[in-house]
């Protein structure tokens, strides 16, 4: 960072940089842990020493707060897959069910949305496609922050909604359905060919929130890639050309997640392990009726607080989803 042509290709300084903060903040977390034991330790000496059982409680509080720093500190060591410290795009897709099902998909959105803001993460909408009545129909997010498809990569996979309707006149209860697809955004330097040919591009009006330009002009791009089918679309921008660079950024993301998927897939095979990758796995069952749960069907974890995991509260599954897969790596 001293030399003096460090700042000639900014885009590479900026690497280095965040990449010096991340190690930087790897290294404080190490040492903050070892002055908490420390302090700790001093205190359980003191209890031995002086007899004194009314410091008991605290010594308790200081062993509890030392394991959760030291349960947090060893989760984000164990983010060290490729793309794991990248940002994330998320895309939510609700299934069959009409209303209730884009309902269940702008619960999700909030959630997410919730569970980014209080970790300190900036949310950008890339795309999003509102619902006929209520809902949305599709959206894509980009969340921003260290780690976030460390994390993220977690949440992969469809989610259950069993609750009692509230667009049903008779107060049925209803099953509900939503696609979560997660996937790394990846820096321009990474490798992925994409030849003009193989790409339909087409221009639409955007149909979201905008502004007083929205809807005067074909602004809003969907970008086939004709080898795999793949479509991305995107209309946060007033710029075609923003759009279409956003555009393309997915779509390199999506093409990355398809070999991972790939790779990881034959993988099992070798093992001779039986795993569907992909979409079509229920991860998650969230029930407001007739009972308040949420179960993650891979991790068995299970919180009777519904509303506190809609709320935001996603961590436990996370951390419990992570260390499993470290199990099974090991």
């Amino acid at each position: 960072m001293t030399d003096p042509d460090f700042w000639n290709d900014q885009a590479a300084a900026q690497k280095v940089i965040d990449e010096n903060n991340r190690l930087k903040r790897s290294v404080q977390g190490m040492e903050e842990l070892e002055e908490a034991q420390e302090e700790v330790q001093v205190m359980v000496e003191l209890i031995a020493e002086e007899e004194d059982e009314s410091m008991l409680s605290e010594a308790e509080e200081g062993v509890k707060e030392l394991k959760r720093k030291l349960d947090d500190f060893e989760l984000s060591l164990m983010l060290n897959e490729p793309y794991d410290q990248n940002n994330a795009i998320l895309e939510l897709h609700p299934g069959a069910g009409g209303t209730e099902s884009q309902d269940w998909a702008k619960i999700l959105l909030r959630m997410y949305t919730r569970w980014a803001e209080q970790r300190g993460f900036k949310v950008e909408t890339l795309d999003f496609l509102p619902g006929d009545e209520a809902g949305v129909k599709s959206v894509t997010l980009l969340i921003k922050g260290e780690n976030v498809y460390g994390y993220l990569k977690a949440e992969k996979g469809v989610h259950r909604l069993v609750r009692i309707s509230p667009f049903d006149s008779s107060g049925r209860r209803h099953t509900s359905f939503v696609s979560a697809n997660v996937l790394p955004e990846i820096d321009n330097d990474v490798d992925v060919e994409i030849r003009s040919e193989d790409l339909k591009i087409d221009t639409y009006r955007s149909s979201g929130a905008g502004g007083q330009h929205v809807n005067t002009t074909d602004s809003a791009v969907r970008i086939t890639h004709l080898p795999t089918d793949i479509v991305v679309t995107c209309q946060s921008e007033r710029s075609q050309i923003k759009n279409r660079e956003r555009a393309m950024k997915i779509l390199k993301a999506r093409l990355v997640q398809q070999q991972i998927e790939e790779n990881q897939k034959q993988l099992a095979e070798l093992q001779g392990e039986q795993s569907e990758i992909g979409w079509g796995n229920q991860i998650r069952s969230y029930v407001f009726h007739p009972y308040s749960m949420v179960k993650d069907h891979r991790t068995d974890v299970e919180i009777g607080n519904v509303q506190g995991v809609v709320d935001g509260n996603l961590d436990p599954f996370i951390e419990a989803y992570l260390r499993q897969q470290m199990s099974v790596g090991k």
